[in-house]
Protein backbone atom coordinates (compact mmCIF):
# COMPACT_ATOMS: atom_id res chain seq x y z
CA UNK A 1 0.00 0.00 0.00
CA UNK A 2 2.77 2.35 1.11
CA UNK A 3 4.32 1.83 -2.26
CA UNK A 4 0.75 2.80 -4.28
CA UNK A 5 0.69 5.72 -2.41
CA UNK A 6 4.26 6.99 -3.45
CA UNK A 7 3.78 5.72 -6.81
CA UNK A 8 0.48 8.19 -6.91
CA UNK A 9 2.37 11.20 -5.26
CA UNK A 10 5.40 10.36 -7.42
CA UNK A 11 3.14 10.86 -10.46
CA UNK A 12 1.52 14.02 -9.54
CA UNK A 13 4.72 15.56 -8.45
CA UNK A 14 6.41 14.11 -11.94
CA UNK A 15 3.66 16.11 -13.85
CA UNK A 16 4.62 19.21 -11.90
CA UNK A 17 8.46 18.36 -11.82
CA UNK A 18 8.84 18.00 -15.16
CA UNK A 19 6.40 20.75 -16.25
CA UNK A 20 8.25 23.14 -14.08
CA UNK A 21 11.33 22.79 -14.85
CA UNK A 22 10.63 22.57 -18.85
CA UNK A 23 9.06 25.70 -18.18
CA UNK A 24 11.79 27.17 -16.07
CA UNK A 25 14.21 25.97 -18.68
CA UNK A 26 12.61 27.03 -21.85
CA UNK A 27 12.44 30.22 -20.30
CA UNK A 28 15.51 31.03 -19.24
CA UNK A 29 14.76 31.48 -15.23
CA UNK A 30 17.66 30.98 -12.63
CA UNK A 31 17.74 27.59 -10.48
CA UNK A 32 15.71 29.30 -7.03
CA UNK A 33 13.01 30.23 -9.95
CA UNK A 34 12.89 27.28 -11.84
CA UNK A 35 12.60 25.06 -8.67
CA UNK A 36 10.09 26.97 -6.73
CA UNK A 37 7.87 26.65 -10.19
CA UNK A 38 8.29 23.15 -9.86
CA UNK A 39 7.69 22.74 -6.77
CA UNK A 40 4.88 24.94 -6.66
CA UNK A 41 3.34 22.66 -10.07
CA UNK A 42 4.16 19.35 -8.13
CA UNK A 43 1.91 20.30 -5.59
CA UNK A 44 -0.88 21.34 -7.80
CA UNK A 45 -0.73 18.07 -9.88
CA UNK A 46 -0.41 16.11 -6.69
CA UNK A 47 -3.40 17.41 -5.17
CA UNK A 48 -5.19 17.44 -8.06
CA UNK A 49 -4.16 13.77 -8.97
CA UNK A 50 -5.89 12.86 -4.77
CA UNK A 51 -8.66 14.98 -5.70
CA UNK A 52 -10.01 13.33 -8.85
CA UNK A 53 -10.73 10.31 -6.98
CA UNK A 54 -12.10 11.65 -3.95
CA UNK A 55 -14.61 13.95 -6.38
CA UNK A 56 -15.43 10.58 -8.21
CA UNK A 57 -16.42 9.19 -4.84
CA UNK A 58 -19.06 12.14 -4.92
CA UNK A 59 -17.60 14.25 -2.24
CA UNK A 60 -17.64 17.81 -2.49
CA UNK A 61 -14.76 20.11 -2.98
CA UNK A 62 -14.23 21.47 -0.23
CA UNK A 63 -14.22 18.06 1.57
CA UNK A 64 -12.38 16.95 -1.26
CA UNK A 65 -9.43 19.40 -1.13
CA UNK A 66 -9.37 18.55 3.07
CA UNK A 67 -8.85 15.13 2.35
CA UNK A 68 -5.93 15.68 -0.51
CA UNK A 69 -4.36 18.27 2.29
CA UNK A 70 -4.54 15.24 4.68
CA UNK A 71 -3.39 12.59 1.86
CA UNK A 72 -0.09 14.06 0.45
CA UNK A 73 1.10 16.96 2.04
CA UNK A 74 3.72 15.35 4.19
CA UNK A 75 4.67 13.33 1.02
CA UNK A 76 4.85 15.64 -1.26
CA UNK A 77 7.36 17.59 1.05
CA UNK A 78 9.21 14.61 1.41
CA UNK A 79 9.80 13.51 -2.19
CA UNK A 80 10.32 17.47 -3.39
CA UNK A 81 13.16 17.87 -0.91
CA UNK A 82 14.46 15.03 -1.90
CA UNK A 83 14.49 14.91 -6.21
CA UNK A 84 15.25 18.55 -5.93
CA UNK A 85 18.40 18.25 -3.82
CA UNK A 86 19.35 15.19 -6.02
CA UNK A 87 19.08 17.45 -9.40
CA UNK A 88 20.97 20.17 -7.29
CA UNK A 89 23.80 18.17 -6.38
CA UNK A 90 24.74 16.55 -9.77
CA UNK A 91 27.10 18.77 -11.16
CA UNK A 92 25.42 20.71 -14.24
CA UNK A 93 22.12 19.41 -14.12
CA UNK A 94 20.43 22.71 -13.25
CA UNK A 95 22.18 24.34 -15.97
CA UNK A 96 21.52 21.46 -18.81
CA UNK A 97 19.38 22.44 -21.61
CA UNK A 98 16.14 20.61 -22.10
CA UNK A 99 17.96 19.03 -24.87
CA UNK A 100 20.45 17.46 -22.46
CA UNK A 101 20.61 14.15 -21.85
CA UNK A 102 21.85 15.25 -18.78
CA UNK A 103 19.22 16.98 -17.25
CA UNK A 104 16.88 14.15 -18.16
CA UNK A 105 18.78 12.23 -16.69
CA UNK A 106 19.46 13.69 -13.49
CA UNK A 107 15.43 14.34 -13.49
CA UNK A 108 14.73 11.01 -13.77
CA UNK A 109 17.62 9.98 -11.04
CA UNK A 110 15.58 12.46 -8.70
CA UNK A 111 12.42 11.15 -9.01
CA UNK A 112 13.52 7.51 -8.26
CA UNK A 113 15.69 8.28 -5.48
CA UNK A 114 12.63 10.02 -4.02
CA UNK A 115 10.30 7.37 -4.58
CA UNK A 116 12.87 5.00 -2.79
CA UNK A 117 13.08 7.61 0.19
CA UNK A 118 9.83 8.31 0.41
CA UNK A 119 8.06 4.76 0.60
CA UNK A 120 9.02 4.28 4.12
CA UNK A 121 7.61 7.73 4.96
CA UNK A 122 4.50 7.03 3.56
CA UNK A 123 4.40 3.27 5.20
CA UNK A 124 4.75 5.07 8.68
CA UNK A 125 2.02 7.53 7.80
CA UNK A 126 -0.46 4.46 6.92
CA UNK A 127 0.30 2.61 9.75
CA UNK A 128 -1.15 5.82 12.22
CA UNK A 129 -4.30 5.96 10.00
CA UNK A 130 -2.60 8.95 8.03
CA UNK A 131 -1.51 10.20 4.94
CA UNK A 132 -3.52 7.71 2.14
CA UNK A 133 -4.77 6.01 4.70
CA UNK A 134 -7.28 9.13 4.66
CA UNK A 135 -8.24 8.66 0.73
CA UNK A 136 -8.67 4.67 1.14
CA UNK A 137 -12.19 5.65 3.01
CA UNK A 138 -13.46 7.38 -0.07
CA UNK A 139 -12.52 4.46 -2.52
CA UNK A 140 -15.25 2.01 -3.78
Amino acid sequence: MAASATLHCLTGCAIGEVLGMVIGTALGWGNVATIVLAVALAFVFGYALTMRGVLRAGVGFKQALKVALAADTVSIIVMEIIDNTVVMVIPGAMDAGLTSWLFWAALALALAVAFVLTTPVNKWLIGRGAGHAVVHAYHH
